[in-house]
């Protein structure tokens, strides 16, 4: 087993992000995994949804049990069974400080100390959740977060956020782990010449923040689109449009700093910045301060339009998003090859 599988993997919580990191970690074939949740229904639930999200036709139960079969997979009962030889332990635990830490605690008792420990967390930061263990676990020098953006097994970022005594190397590792993982299966000639391309781009932050940077930013622009909404400047779903039809295709080939770049023409962002400072200072001091837990007016009024513009969240819509995922990942893999 340790020879066929060097990467063994302790999949801790197996919500939304867990079953497809699971569907992620499953891509590589120098990996087996044990999972572990304290749902008694979970393994149910990978039945009835990891097939889904894997690279085969072989849509139903079976491809479970063929897993099982041949010690890709294995469902374990305890957390102690699941992390038993564990390289690599990763949580999903629910965004939950105190929760975090105790799961880290009663892990420090059980596992060894060149284990590899890793947090799907989306905002709480990697010393924040080794706060409770003790300094001879060494927990905080191996703990960091390897923070995906839903749905993993497609999306191809990854934040990895080391707290300030994790050893550079733990970082390191995951970074060349998550770039050795193959893109998703496309179903296309087009996708298949991209498959020789990396498909996962970690990037290394160089210090903790709350929420670190990919949330940061979509909070901030959630935060504004809320503001706008609620003061009945547009609609939720006119402001859906302005996204989708001109920030969105922006971004997928250029980044914030790049985009306004090249939209100071020859003078570069430098020009950029000059030219428009009036009006850039002029909507930056007219930005939206709404409180989340304070007056609820805009959240009525968010919720309603976005129900009534989109309906139910179904199955057929997330598999329809998820097409044009990746379809969009493929183009920007086709248009600039390998992108740092």
């Amino acid at each position: 087993m340790a020879e066929e599988y060097p990467h063994r993997i302790a999949l801790l919580g197996l919500g939304t992000i867990g079953l497809s990191m699971l569907a992620m970690h499953l891509r590589r074939p120098d990996t087996s995994i044990t999972v572990y949740d304290p749902r008694p229904d979970y393994e149910s639930q990978i039945r009835s949804t990891l097939p889904a999200l894997l690279d085969s036709s072989q849509n139903d139960s079976n491809i479970v049990d063929n897993l099982v079969a041949t010690s890709r997979l294995k469902l374990a009962t305890s957390l102690p069974d699941a992390i038993k030889g564990a390289t690599i332990i990763q949580e999903q635990s629910p965004e939950i400080t105190a929760s975090k830490q105790a799961l880290w605690k009663e892990i420090s008792n059980l596992t060894r100390p060149e284990t590899h420990l890793w947090s799907s967390s989306s905002g709480i930061a990697a010393s924040a959740q080794a706060a409770s263990c003790e300094p001879e676990s060494r927990v905080a020098e191996r703990l960091l977060v390897a923070h995906p953006f839903n749905p993993p097994h497609l999306m191809p970022l990854v934040e990895v956020v080391p707290g300030p005594e994790t050893h550079p190397e733990r970082a390191d590792f995951v970074k060349h782990y998550f770039k050795e993982i193959p893109g998703p299966a496309t179903g296309s000639s087009s996708g298949s010449e991209n498959q020789s391309m990396p498909h996962y781009r970690p990037v290394t932050l160089h210090k903790e923040v709350p929420g670190f940077v990919g949330n940061r930013l979509a909070f901030a622009l959630l935060r504004e689109a809320c503001h706008l909404v609620g003061e009945g400047v547009v609609s939720a779903q006119d402001l859906d449009s302005i996204v989708t039809a001109s920030l969105g295709p922006r971004w997928a080939g250029s980044g914030v700093f790049e985009s306004y770049h090249a939209g100071g023409g020859e003078g570069g962002i430098e020009a950029f910045l000059q030219k428009l400072s009036p009006t850039i200072e002029d909507v930056w001091g007219d930005l939206g301060q709404i409180d989340i837990a304070g007056e609820q007016g805009w959240r009525d009024m968010v919720v309603k339009q976005t129900q009534e513009a989109y309906g139910p969240y179904t199955s057929q819509t997330r598999k329809k998003k998820e097409e044009m995922l990746r379809d969009v990942v493929e183009m920007q893999k086709k248009k600039w090859g390998e992108l740092p």
